[in-house]
């Protein structure tokens, strides 16, 4: 029997922003190879996101396991990026005023509903 050659294209494109997205959707490759990691298998990975054909699903898990030192180097720097801009955005915006009204109004949303039974009763 003769050796036959397939080739495939796998499902990743990188957008202006740098982000590997998968078969022309929203999903990134970090969502994809965590679902992965997380231990669901190619089939429940395309339910939890039917956009994202199943064929599609098992090439990108595929690249990545024939490509993880590059796709796990990939992914540190997303994680990297993604708490650099967690903290910009911890500096920049002070958010203990905002809590402290939000638990505010819940302390009083509780109170009134307090009162209301008291007096229903």
């Amino acid at each position: 029997m003769a050796a036959s050659s397939f080739t495939t294209t796998i499902p990743l494109k990188m957008d202006k922003h740098g982000v590997i997205r998968v078969s022309k959707t929203r999903v990134t490759l970090d969502t994809i190879v965590a679902a992965f990691l997380e231990g669901l298998t190619a089939e429940e990975i395309a339910v939890q996101y039917p956009v994202i054909p199943l064929a599609d699903v098992y090439s990108v898990v595929g690249y990545y396991l024939h490509q993880k030192k590059k796709v796990d180097a990939y992914l540190k720097r997303r994680e990297k990026l993604a708490e650099e801009i967690r903290r910009q955005n911890k500096a920049r915006f002070d958010t203990s005023e905002i809590r402290k009204r939000l638990l505010d109004r819940k302390r009083y949303i509780h109170y009134i509903s307090l009162t209301y039974r008291r007096q229903s009763l």
